[in-house]
């Protein structure tokens, strides 16, 4: 299959680009027995984590959330930066789509801080024109509010030349609010009804697949 190559494609990060369910779930772990509960495994914590803590904590810890935030994230920047690890292929796939001249910017429901450090921390910063994480914009993904932030000055608008992709239905579903066509990149492929009203336009095993469906 051979597909037009898009004016923008605006990436999610964890688990598109980059692997780092380890470094969460580890951080999650140590959260959830800080807070007395019992840690989620990792396939629970697959199937669960997609929103920002600013979102998800208050619903999981109520109003102990801002606590479980610290706890959180001073876990997860204590190495994160050590066992960073790009996913297969995600900078050549990055490198073809810059050569290309094509406008490229993550939104992220990571902080904001941390994305960009990790962003800084793999030499990848010059590939993006905008790097946009939790607590960027007003609301986080998936309102279509960091995708205005994205594309903030480009002089692009959110439409089906424009691609958002990700590896969960939170991208989905803010790629379907924000109007950009929705891309899923992950392994298994997606069956039926799971992602009914906000179904993926492409779906790709991988950043490879992604990169030979373009070239």
């Amino acid at each position: 299959m051979s597909l037009p190559f898009p004016k923008a494609v605006i990436f999610d990060w964890d688990n598109t680009l980059i692997d780092s369910w380890i470094t969460i779930h580890h951080a999650l772990s140590v959260t959830f027995k800080e807070m007395g509960r019992t840690p989620w495994t990792l396939e629970e914590a697959k199937g669960r984590v997609r929103a920002s803590a600013r979102d998800s904590f208050p619903v999981i810890f109520g109003a102990d959330s801002d606590i479980a935030t610290k706890i959180f994230y001073n876990t997860y920047e204590a190495n994160h930066l050590d066992v960073l690890t790009p996913l297969p292929y995600a900078k050549e796939l990055l490198d073809s789509l810059k050569k290309a001249n094509v406008y490229l910017a993550i939104v992220s429901n990571k902080q904001g801080v941390i994305l960009r450090k990790e962003v800084e921390h793999l030499g990848w910063g010059s590939y993006f024109n905008q790097v946009i994480g939790a607590n960027d914009a007003a609301q986080d993904k998936p309102n279509p509010m960091g995708v205005a932030l994205a594309l903030e000055g480009s002089g692009l608008h959110p439409d089906q030349s424009v691609w958002f992709v990700g590896d969960t239905d939170i991208d989905l579903q803010c790629a379907h609010n924000a109007k950009c066509y929705p891309v899923l990149v992950r392994p298994t492929a997606p069956v039926q009804g799971e992602f009914d009203n906000i179904e993926p336009a492409q779906y790709f095993t991988s950043c490879l697949d992604i990169m030979n469906s373009l070239s």
